[in-house]
């Protein structure tokens, strides 16, 4: 058995899988505002996977940032209580076993690239379109973090291919102007649509008006699409995956997909495409899975304590 914990801002979900990707039980707790209140609220979950599922499993972990080698401290985590934490040292001693942490864009990679709409495909790009933008990267079956932790953090580039209308482009909350974050991430798109008709909606809401026929709401999610076809098109540019599966709360518009595809064309650098741009097979649950997956299958029942 597995177990993969997925640590949010706001609830922690834990999972329990069999080695064939069932899923034998899951809970979600809310997510304490403290790091010590954390990692007891962890191991408690864990503790109950176990008991509820009768067996002792590995544990993979999730989080919004990564883990520096050598010193062993969280980095990078939007949830600042946690940086500078020794998460896996605490949560090894906790558990008794030895943990596998990973930032949660790539388990959502990992996840879609195992058992999900990227299942067996070489090499993966996850995207994740949010609250913000993130993105993980796998390549045959395997995270590729790189050297500095930051491999598929594609939503601090710039947007590429800028229009002149789209110059200096809008503040990011990293200091910087007009990164892919600042144009695609759920907030940014409601931004969008604001500037454009003095309307503020949520990004749901105009995604309903467009599909009733509202012109302002259907030329908001027009730019949208071309934008985040250029910027899906960079990526093909330099890494040239197999499958782009699109994960977070904006990859619920309906035919985004299709529209990505079509957008990009213009701005990869050869004359046939055949990357696939899918949306994700596993919801908001293919972070926890990921997590889960971050242990292979021969460690995944030795581990108990």
């Amino acid at each position: 058995m597995r177990i993969g914990i997925d640590l949010g801002g706001t609830k922690i979900e834990g999972i329990a899988l069999d080695n064939e990707g069932n899923i034998v039980d899951r809970m979600r707790v809310q997510t304490p505002g403290s790091y010590s209140a954390v990692v007891t609220a962890i191991t408690a979950l864990v503790a109950t996977l176990e008991a509820n599922a009768n067996a002792i499993g590995s544990v993979g972990i999730g989080i919004p940032g990564a883990i520096v080698p050598g010193t062993g401290l969280v980095k990078n985590a939007n949830s600042l209580w946690l940086n500078g934490q020794p998460l896996v040292v605490d949560l090894t001693a906790a558990l008794h076993r030895p943990v596998r942490v990973m930032n949660d864009a790539n388990c959502f990679a990992l996840s879609e690239a195992t058992d999900g709409a990227a299942a067996n495909a070489a090499v993966v790009f996850g995207v994740i379109l949010g609250t913000g933008v993130g993105g993980g990267i796998v390549v045959h079956g395997q995270c590729l973090t790189g050297r500095n932790l930051i491999a598929g953090e594609w939503g601090h580039n710039a947007l590429p291919w800028p229009t002149p209308a789209e110059i200096p482009g809008p503040l990011c909350y990293c200091g910087r102007r007009s990164c892919i974050e600042a144009w695609l991430s759920g907030p940014s798109f409601e931004r969008d649509h604001l500037a454009h008709t003095g309307s503020r909606r949520n990004a749901r809401d105009i995604v309903k008006e467009a599909a009733l026929g509202d012109v302002a709401a259907q030329a908001s999610l027009a730019r949208y699409h071309e934008r985040l076809g250029r910027a899906l098109a960079s990526i093909i540019n330099v890494l040239d995956p197999d499958v782009i599966v699109l994960g977070g709360g904006m990859s619920n518009t309906p035919g985004l997909a299709v529209a990505a595809f079509t957008a990009l064309a213009p701005w990869v650098f050869s004359d046939t495409i055949t990357t696939r741009i899918v949306r994700n097979m596993h919801g908001d649950s293919s972070g926890v899975r990921g997590a889960a997956w971050l242990w292979p299958v021969d460690h995944a029942s030795a581990t108990a304590p």
